[in-house]
């Protein structure tokens, strides 16, 4: 396709763009990685490059948890059809979490116009940079989880104050989700603590990379979770609760070749005119009790 300069030329312009690119061949085998996309999936170029995209290497999920890497994902359609597509999709980054991309495909055609592979160019759509910023102002004031790299339960409780009396001043409204993970002890027991640990990063890194850059989301002890949403009702509060409970779903860790994933229950809850920081908890957290009882991976609002 390229002499040897135009090769060179190629490769250095492509491991400077900020965005991931990785071209595939006819059979969506993977024949170029570029430097941001090792950066954005944690994936090497070692490590994918001749393997195929239908291996499950980022598996590619939709907003419903659909798994895109079955079937005609967008890549493999536009191979198929030659028609470039512009989608929105969560995959799965080498440390377990999940991370939400924009992806936009066009195929890769020879000097008579047969389509012999395809480019995938993505953008990290989470909000990393306001985290980032959030984390150095979380260690100034000592209010971070040192493991999750979340809000710790302190600054959980400040942020429900802060916006208790936000919504008393200026009616802006907010939520909460309560949130644990699945069977976590019985987990802890088959694997091992290092192993649980890692599963509450991954975790954490799904609530962190997935979420809106004003909310917060902190780890309230052990395996519960807690999410503060503001200036949302009940359905958007449940949107976004039943995203992360997706997204978490679909993400997993690769320990002695086998896919370890857990699901996380829920409970949400509207911030009401009276409530105080012990109220408000309590109603999720029976919100979060009904929810592992009616058969745990799921979300229940009240």
């Amino acid at each position: 396709m390229f002499d040897n300069l135009d090769k060179r030329t190629f490769k250095k312009l492509a491991d400077n763009l900020h965005e991931g690119l990785y071209i595939v061949d006819r059979n969506r085998v993977i024949t170029y990685w570029n430097k941001a996309a090792e950066k954005i999936t944690g994936f090497t170029a070692e490590e994918v490059v001749g393997k195929s995209c239908a291996d499950d290497v980022l598996t590619h999920v939709d907003d419903t948890g659909t798994n895109l890497c079955v079937g005609m994902c967008p890549l493999a359609k536009t191979v198929n059809d030659g028609i470039s597509s512009n989608i929105e999709v969560c995959v799965h980054h080498k440390k377990g979490h999940r991370i939400p991309l924009s992806v936009r495909t066009t195929p890769l055609t020879d000097n008579s116009g047969n389509i012999i592979g395809a480019v995938e160019l993505f953008t990290d759509l989470s909000s990393r940079q306001a985290n980032e910023q959030r984390i150095r102002e979380l260690e100034r004031l000592a209010l971070l989880d040192s493991l999750t790299q979340l809000a710790n339960r302190r600054y959980a409780e400040i942020e429900l104050q802060n916006r208790i009396e936000e919504k008393k001043r200026f009616n802006i409204p907010f939520g909460i989700l309560f949130m644990d993970i699945d069977h976590f002890r019985n987990f802890n027991e088959n694997y091992g603590h290092n192993i649980g640990d890692k599963v509450l990063e991954f975790v954490a890194e799904t609530f962190i990379s997935n979420c809106r850059p004003f909310d917060i989301f902190g780890r309230w002890g052990g395996e519960e979770f807690i999410g503060i949403i503001r200036n949302v009702g009940f359905e958007k509060l449940g949107n976004i609760g039943n995203r992360m409970r997706l997204l978490v779903e679909k993400s997993y860790l690769i320990h002695k070749n086998k896919k370890l994933s857990v699901t996380i229950s829920v409970g949400a809850t509207v911030a009401k005119d009276d409530d105080t920081i012990e109220s408000i908890v309590n109603r999720a957290d029976m919100l979060l009790y009904k929810s592992k009882h009616s058969g745990r991976n799921q979300l229940i609002a009240g």
